[in-house]
């Protein structure tokens, strides 16, 4: 009798044990859901997009495409946005798959951490068209968990896409559209004073100018000028009243720089220099000592020596300036004052000398 029950209370331990399984045992994939095996976003939809929304840990960043195709940073100053970057956020978009359902459990979802961590599209009416939540990523650390939209379900996606909401790191740095092999003239403004007009008939052809007597132009000069000129991007932006750049502009050199068929443009550079000046005098050593008393000798103090002290150079500013009045450059630089990395002045430290070599005799 005793070991029937045994059996009985084995046998039903065992079926509560399966009823257990089968209720907590993760749901099968939906046979019926289009995404799994897709990418996280089609390109059709990526199209339709006016606007990119990007959302983590509490901060957010809306970029607006243009009816001519660009895009503006409506967040910073409304400058434009970085079209190449753009492009690489939505190709790795494009290019993560989803690649099994998960789960539709509220509790499992709830351990997979959908937070603020997500991705969205907007219409030119301001409509969301696509959006998904990022979860967080595996134990086995590929792809992040994924939700679409607000529904209760969440899908393994192979996405790696870092979402970057500072405003600033999504701007276009650019500030000279030209390309080196599009310019036909330059003028250089050397830093010992003076300037001198180079240029070319085609992008082939050799750099010409008028040159001392007795000299010739270094074309490699020219192109690394160029190169330099046509590649400037700011690191930092600031209001155009800042003293600092009121002080940068009073030592500005200005290079301007044509493109075949194409309106000039001035490009300024400069930064306040390096100061050195007396440092504010110092009582001198003896009178700091107290006089000697009647009948002794005074004791031999030398003068203190005068010291210098160097103010260091300030941040160095660039001025775009474009001939054709309609130029977007012309309103960006009326809003912003812009700064770039020291490198650049330093390389911009043409002398006369530097540019033109003595001829070989014949």
């Amino acid at each position: 009798m005793k070991l029937k029950n045994l059996i009985l209370s084995v046998a039903l331990l065992a079926v509560l044990s399966v009823v257990a399984y089968l209720g907590n045992r993760p749901a099968p994939a939906p046979s019926d859901d289009p995404r799994v095996g897709k990418t996280l976003l089609d390109p059709d939809t990526a199209a339709k997009a006016s606007a990119l929304v990007v959302s983590d840990q509490g901060k957010q960043v809306e970029l607006v495409r243009q009816p001519d195709g660009s895009w503006r940073d409506p967040a910073y100053f409304d400058m434009p946005a970085d079209f190449d970057k753009i492009a690489r956020f939505v190709q790795d978009l494009d290019e993560a798959k989803v690649e099994r359902f998960v789960t539709s459990s509220p509790e499992r979802m709830a351990r997979l951490e959908f937070k603020d961590a997500s991705v969205s599209l907007k219409d030119s009416s301001g409509k969301q068209i696509w959006s998904v939540t990022l979860g967080k990523t595996p134990d086995n650390g590929n792809g992040r968990f994924v939700r679409f939209g607000d529904e209760p379900k969440a899908f393994l996606s192979g996405i790696h896409a870092w979402l970057d909401t500072d405003p600033k790191s999504w701007a276009d740095t650019r500030l000279v559209a030209v390309k080196a092999d599009e310019v036909a003239k330059v003028v250089v403004a050397f830093e010992d004073g003076g300037s001198v007009e180079v240029s070319r008939e085609k992008k082939d052809s050799p750099w010409t100018a008028k040159a001392p007597a007795g000299r010739k132009l270094v074309g490699e000069k020219v192109n690394s000028l160029l190169a330099t000129l046509t590649s400037l991007r700011f690191s930092d932006t600031t209001d155009p009243k800042d003293p600092t750049a009121a002080e940068a502009a009073k030592f500005m050199r200005t290079f301007t720089v044509t493109p075949f068929g194409g309106a000039p443009l001035e490009v300024s550079v400069g930064r306040k220099p390096e100061e050195k000046h007396l440092k504010v005098p110092v009582a001198d050593a003896r009178d700091l000592i107290a006089p000697p008393k009647d009948g002794a000798a005074k004791p031999d103090v030398k003068p203190v020596a005068p010291e210098m002290e160097t103010t260091p150079a300030g941040p160095v500013f660039v001025v775009v300036k474009s001939a054709d009045p309609k130029a977007p450059i012309n309103a960006l630089m009326a809003r912003r004052a812009f700064k770039v990395d020291d490198y650049v002045f330093t390389g911009l430290s043409l002398k006369k000398d530097d540019f033109f070599e003595a001829e070989k005799a014949k």
